[in-house]
């Protein structure tokens, strides 16, 4: 593509976002609005966020299709972004949470766009990476006040903490190792179908 494109497609084959024309951050806010707009139809179907964890998908998508910066934008405005529009997550975890997702879309596409990693082995990285960053902030909150929150309430250690979210949230990281690579499988035989253009 020309340098004025936006969306510049790279060895990796993920699109990357370089935030140098509007289009960046068009798709930005789309997936931001995603990330929103899923956890509160989870909600509205009384479907519990701590173990479906629909706020992670479209983090994990941005990162893996558009590169490291979009995911790393995404995963840092998701939360704020969600917390200011429905008061969720709640105040005492969100800074762990804007950590948490932030790793995720860093880390997965880090893994796509610069180690040129397949999907599922860049999605498996970002999960284990934004899940020991989740232990170093819950650490982090613990040692600077003292106490330890989690989004299932009070634990009494951070590896507590941590562990308790994970445990909860499996059936959210199974759908995400499922849904995510097909979603993006698709992505790429519509793109291939419409422009004949190489897959993603």
């Amino acid at each position: 593509m020309s340098n004025r494109a936006e969306v510049a497609e790279s060895r990796s084959r993920a699109i990357i976002l370089t935030y140098t024309d509007i289009r960046s951050y068009l798709f930005t806010l789309v997936f931001v609005s995603l990330s929103v707009l899923v956890p509160w139809v989870f909600h509205q179907f009384h479907l519990a966020g701590p173990t479906f964890l629909p706020m992670h998908i479209f983090v994990l998508i941005a990162g893996l299709v558009f590169g490291w910066r979009a995911g790393l934008i995404v995963g840092v405005l998701t939360p704020l972004a969600s917390y200011g529009v429905s008061g969720m997550p709640a105040l005492t975890v969100l800074p762990q949470i804007v950590v948490e997702l932030s790793t995720y879309g860093l880390v997965a596409g880090l893994l796509r766009e610069k180690l040129n990693l397949p999907v599922v082995w860049s999605l498996l990285g970002a999960m284990i990476a934004g899940r020991l960053a989740l232990c170093l902030a819950v650490l982090a909150i613990y040692l600077s006040v003292g106490e330890i929150y989690s989004p299932l309430g009070m634990e009494s250690n951070p590896l507590g903490a941590v562990w308790a979210t994970v445990e909860q949230g499996w059936p959210g990281v199974i759908l995400q190792l499922a849904l995510i690579p097909l979603g993006i499988w698709l992505v790429r035989k519509l793109r291939l179908n419409i422009s004949g253009s190489r897959p993603l």
